[in-house]
């Protein structure tokens, strides 16, 4: 079986006649996964008729947004929310956010699923006004944000804070904030060390743009604190660094790993998973993830492997961008009615680049109606002025 055909564009230029592919038939485990724990990070939907220009107010499409946790619940991984893969500092403002926060919690409760959100201090003020804040401001934001995910009922992430990397004299100064916070959490918390390549606002984290010396004071930390602490989630891009800071850490603290360019062979030797791409690719994941539960080291790799070009491209460079992939791949995929996103970013990726993220997807296997991704692609192509 042979799916439809459409003209794409190159990026030279020129163009190509493409089939699609027949859809995949992915596997979906009975529940979740007993090697490993996963979470995927959530986009969110915007409301297309809903002012979500840049500057405005976030608003969302909240059917379609909790339908999409739905849909990552039923393949076993659990829900990351309200991270950076929600926009956060990227459009998706406070309110917004905390009404996020107890909307997927109460979803999670009411259908059986994981759910852990993001607790940081973006509802400050950025850049404009961040630097007369003090430590303690700081430290107050995200107590506040903390309150909001615990009194939800999911289990707290502490994000890095670009306003905690201004303010910060020192790695003292990150150990007094933390220190302060994973004293107060009512269960184990995960920590985020997002890096700049995320947000270049966050350079320096832990005190030192220094990776070593980050690191140093990033163990020392979780090490005085480990009982308050359920796992780290590392998104720094580099494979080398997550194996030996994943065999640093104490005794039952987890490696989540956040790698979108390296996450197969990361997660079969040893890490958990905290990922982004899982949002765009949940069926593979769970494919992927029950395999490595049964010891299918085939299986494992028919899954994952042709995922892995697609979230490279998904995550080039400028990295934080890769937002607009993914909703434009859930958009494709079916699961919302308009590629549209808060804070206008929908904008944030060229032409070329959207087009090869539809041709990678399919690929994979992961357009689950070729007839409906076809459609809307040529609807993507033809308002940007190219005839499919």
């Amino acid at each position: 079986m042979t799916g439809p055909t459409l003209t794409l564009p190159r990026a030279d230029g020129s163009a190509e006649r493409y089939r699609l592919s027949a859809p995949r038939q992915w596997s979906r485990p009975a529940g979740g996964f007993t090697s490993r724990v996963a979470f995927a990070a959530a986009h969110v939907v915007a409301d297309p008729l809903a002012d979500n220009t840049p500057g405005a107010p976030a608003r969302l499409d909240w059917d379609a947004t909790l339908a999409f946790r739905r849909h990552l619940w039923a393949h076993g991984l659990g829900v990351a929310d309200a991270m950076d893969t929600a926009q956060r500092g990227m459009g998706l403002t406070w309110d917004t956010t905390a009404e996020l926060i107890r909307r997927s919690a109460a979803e999670a409760a009411a259908c059986g699923g994981v759910v852990a959100s993001g607790a940081g201090t973006d509802h400050l003020p950025w850049p404009a006004g961040a630097e007369s804040l003090t430590l303690d401001d700081v430290l107050a934001a995200y107590e506040q944000q903390l309150t909001v995910v615990e009194d939800a009922g999911a289990r707290p992430i502490l994000m890095a804070s670009r306003h905690l990397t201004a303010t910060a004299r020192d790695a003292d100064d990150y150990a007094t904030v933390y220190g302060r916070l994973l004293g107060q959490v009512r269960r184990p918390a995960i920590l985020h060390w997002l890096g700049p390549m995320f947000d270049p606002a966050l350079e320096g984290y832990w005190g030192s743009s220094d990776l070593d010396i980050a690191t140093k004071t990033f163990l020392a930390l979780v090490r005085e604190h480990a009982a308050a602490i359920d796992g780290v989630k590392v998104s720094l891009l580099d494979e080398d660094h997550e194996v030996a800071l994943r065999a640093a850490l104490p005794a039952g603290v987890r490696l989540y790993t956040g790698d979108d360019f390296n996450y197969p062979q990361l997660i079969a030797s040893g890490s958990d998973a905290l990922l982004g791409i899982f949002d765009a690719i949940a069926p593979a994941a769970a494919t992927a993830l029950a395999a490595l539960d049964r010891g299918d080291t085939q299986g494992y790799d028919e899954a994952f492997g042709p995922t892995v070009a697609l979230s490279r491209h998904l995550f080039s460079t400028p990295t934080y961008y890769y937002k607009t992939g993914i909703c434009f791949l859930a958009w494709l995929a079916g699961h919302q009615g308009a590629f549209t996103m808060v804070g206008g970013l929908q904008s944030a990726r060229s032409v070329p680049h959207l087009v090869e993220a539809f041709r990678l997807a399919d690929q994979a296997g992961l357009l689950p109606d070729p007839d409906l991704a076809a459609s809307r692609m040529r609807q993507f192509l033809a308002v940007s002025g190219v005839s499919a």
